[in-house]
């Protein structure tokens, strides 16, 4: 595209072939006003517009291509409500390091801040909630702040970046000259790590008796999982992997110890509480990992590394602080293990492993014959291709997905992590499939959920993007209801959606150009899950209707240490000191 360097161009042409340039081939959004004169050059662009139904959507969608592509997401919105639709997944993105570029109109540069017509600071709005947030007023300005944009999205830890443009600069017109280089200030990741502090890690790794590999999102946006699985087989260290990291290294691994957390497992809970070292990867402490802060590992050492300066530290006393890429970390960290022994842990391999096999995640089989949530969910994952996508919705049936589905492969397990949103599965279902055409791609969504962002359904009808949605339909607000038998008495206030009535699920997806099915017992729900396999010329959307009073079990109840931990209502696990 040299030749149209030095060509007089308006600011829309000049932001569609800087988006050209940045490599994008599909971006998700809707026109209106102010961003209307981007649109008519990319009415003959190469680029894949699809028209969404909500702002909301063509933000949750552009995170789940990016997420399952690991390339930068791209969502375009108008000005005023049309941007501030983007900031529920703008905010998703920051929390979960999901690179994202959101390109919004803006009114005329003369009017901002006259409270004119569909007017909003989408800049200041978001800025606590991007990487960077740019307001371009001049036509000169749109090729750096775009090249700059996707820079900054993709880079050292990755995130959300917003470029608001006001509509005279994407009508004015000016030479189009594309930037060589970029000078942004204080930017400077650091990627490769310190030697020196690889080496003092792989030493105190070589010395522990009771180590754990605490492995978060950071391997996931690193692609970092040869390089975990060549450090697991070198050390033999017990793994766990957060609800962001899940099939970073396989489930099946025998040193996999599962998902830590309020609703992890007994295994991976106890390894964090009892190890005498923790090797944190990519992951940052979150609340949901460490319970009660004060009361987390307390008997151990701590090796974090991150690329995010800013985590290390922030919420857990380091001992030895890597700054750097994950994957290069784990690179010279496996080469300087290379030239010591492996750690002397024997015993305690052997006792984690009495305490996976003693209390792996099991349910309680449903009432009357009615079919358990994580039953069915299981069965999806036994049914589908080995290189199926899962994406979830946010809630008991999140946490049931990513205790019972295969996870065995990166990059095949898409969730909001960070900011818990309702409303994420069916758009970022539909974006992790246009990146992905030819796998399957299901998305594992609760009846409240769904109601929250279904009419995306619709574009994926239109463009042809053949989805998968299981509705695990328990007609109440599950996870709610759950904190309120547990903590309010069964005092059950504002948590019955009545969904057994309405909506009518299979129906409301045949209105939306959808196959819809429903499954109320075992028979039909294996009927059901193979038909839609079998579907693959328009999107389907299968009911399953479970009891409403199944619960996630185990769980660690907020506020408390994860030593309080319970594999059911009334029931801790016998924390034996000869075993841990």
């Amino acid at each position: 595209m040299a030749q149209t360097d030095g060509q007089v161009m308006t600011g829309a042409q000049a932001l569609v072939e800087s988006l050209e340039r940045m490599g994008v081939d599909v971006a998700f959004g809707i026109p209106g006003g102010a961003i209307l004169p981007a649109y008519d050059p990319l009415f003959d662009s190469s680029i894949r517009h699809i028209l969404v139904r909500h702002e909301q959507g063509a933000g949750h969608a552009a995170e789940g291509y990016a997420m399952s592509s690991g390339r930068v997401g791209v969502c375009i919105a108008t000005s005023g409500p049309g941007a501030t639709n983007l900031v529920t997944p703008i905010a998703n993105a920051y929390m979960d390091s999901t690179p994202l570029v959101a390109i919004t109109g803006q009114v005329n540069s003369h009017a901002i801040g006259t409270d004119a017509f569909q007017e909003a600071d989408i800049r200041g709005i978001t800025m606590p909630i991007t990487k960077h947030s740019y307001l371009v007023k001049d036509v000169e300005g749109i090729p750096l702040a775009v090249k700059e944009a996707f820079h900054l999205a993709a880079t050292g830890r990755p995130g959300p970046v917003l470029v608001d443009i006001a509509k005279d600069a994407l009508v004015k017109t000016a030479p189009f000259v594309w930037p060589e280089e970029m000078d942004l200030p204080g930017y400077r990741p650091t990627l490769k790590p310190h030697a020196r502090q690889v080496r003092a890690a792989a030493k105190m790794i070589a010395e522990s008796k009771r180590p754990v590999l605490y492995v978060g999102g950071g391997v996931t946006l690193a692609k970092a999982a040869p390089e975990l699985a060549e450090l697991v087989e070198r050390t033999r260290i017990p793994v766990v992997t957060t609800l962001m990291a899940r099939g970073q290294l396989p489930d099946s691994h025998e040193l996999n110890m599962g998902m830590p957390g309020m609703h992890g497992t007994v295994a991976a809970v106890g390894a964090l509480q009892k190890a005498d070292l923790l090797i944190a990867l990519g992951t940052r402490f979150d609340d949901r990992v460490t319970g009660k802060l004060d009361s987390f590992a307390p008997h151990a050492k701590v090796i974090h590394a991150d690329v995010d300066p800013a985590e290390i530290g922030k919420n857990k006393a380091v001992d030895i602080p890597i700054v750097g890429d994950v994957k290069e970390t784990l690179k010279q960290l496996n080469k300087a293990m290379e030239d010591l022994d492996a750690p002397d842990a024997e015993a305690w391999r052997r006792q984690l492993g009495i305490m996976k096999a003693r209390y792996q995640p099991r349910w309680e089989e449903a009432p009357d014959g009615r079919l358990s949530p994580q039953e069915v969910i299981q069965r999806i994952g036994q049914l589908s291709p080995e290189d199926s996508i899962y994406v979830s919705g946010v809630g008991q049936h999140q946490m049931w997905a990513a205790h019972f589905l295969p996870h065995e492969r990166p990059n095949s397990w898409l969730n909001s992590g960070g900011a818990g949103t309702m409303g994420f599965c069916v758009p970022a279902t539909m974006g992790a499939k246009v990146a992905n055409p030819d796998s399957t791609v299901w998305g594992i969504d609760g009846d409240g959920c769904f109601q929250m962002t279904n009419q995306e359904l619709v574009t994926c009808a239109i463009n042809n993007i053949p989805i998968k949605i299981a509705i695990i339909n328990n007609n109440v607000l599950g996870m709610v209801r759950q904190w309120q038998s547990l903590f309010y008495e069964g005092r059950y206030s504002n948590t019955d959606l009545k969904t057994e009535s309405l909506p009518d699920f299979p129906k409301l997806a045949e209105a939306m150009g959808c196959v819809g099915l429903r499954a109320t017992n075992e028979v039909e729900m294996d009927a059901a899950i193979q038909q839609a396999l079998e579907i693959n010329d328009r999107p389907v959307v299968v009911e399953f209707v479970v009891h409403k009073d199944a619960m996630v079990w185990p769980m660690v109840p907020a506020g408390v240490s994860n030593d309080e931990i319970r594999v059911a209502r009334d029931m801790a696990p016998e924390w034996e000191e000869e075993e841990l």
